[in-house]
């Protein structure tokens, strides 16, 4: 299989026209598109292949994008962390085919973000270390998202930058005068 075929039956897959070969741009649009109906089927049978294929790209910086985007969408899709460190741990030998350890790195990290994410929402009350492991990306996600008093005043006193800290802040202060204002 070259990546040719492998992009063609992919795009074919997701009814997007031959011309995505040609360009790295529409390409990119194309596997945008390919990710957005792969996350929205029920079925997870062929996340690995689709990724495979969409890393061979030359384009890296493209194909890391589509990948991101798939790990974001599922994330939001599964029923809680062990649900997604499974259908992630698939995707690893995918991830490492890549020549640029940045792009590798970047990838990890998102998994790694959306694992605490999800047990966040699942119950779990991260410690300052933990935090401290997550992006500020993720901890941002988390200060604008939560409702939990106690994730919120975490990210309120260790959050890793002023504005993670103050949304969070405004938001636990808002939740506590709404328990006020309801009691």
């Amino acid at each position: 299989m070259t990546l040719r075929s492998d992009v063609a039956e992919l795009l074919a897959g997701a009814a997007i026209l031959d011309d995505a070969l040609a360009d790295e741009h529409v390409r990119s649009s194309a596997y945008q598109r390919v990710v957005s109906v792969t996350a929205a089927s029920r079925s997870r049978e062929r996340d690995r292949v689709i990724v495979a294929t969409i890393l061979r790209d030359p384009d890296e910086m493209g194909s890391k994008t589509a990948v991101v985007a798939l790990v974001d969408r599922i994330a939001k899709r599964v029923t809680g962390p062990a649900e997604f460190r499974r259908w992630s741990a698939e995707l690893l030998p995918e991830i490492d085919q890549l020549t640029t350890e940045a792009y590798r790195e970047f990838i990890r990290r998102r998994i790694h973000d959306w694992l605490f994410y999800l047990s966040v929402a699942d119950g779990h009350v991260p410690t300052p270390v933990e935090l401290a492991k997550v992006t500020y990306w993720m901890q941002r996600v988390l200060a604008e998202q939560s409702t939990s008093p106690e994730v919120l005043a975490l990210l309120a006193g260790s959050g890793c930058g002023k504005k993670i800290r103050n949304i969070a802040k405004d938001r636990v202060m808002s939740h506590s005068q709404a328990a006020r204002i309801t009691l």
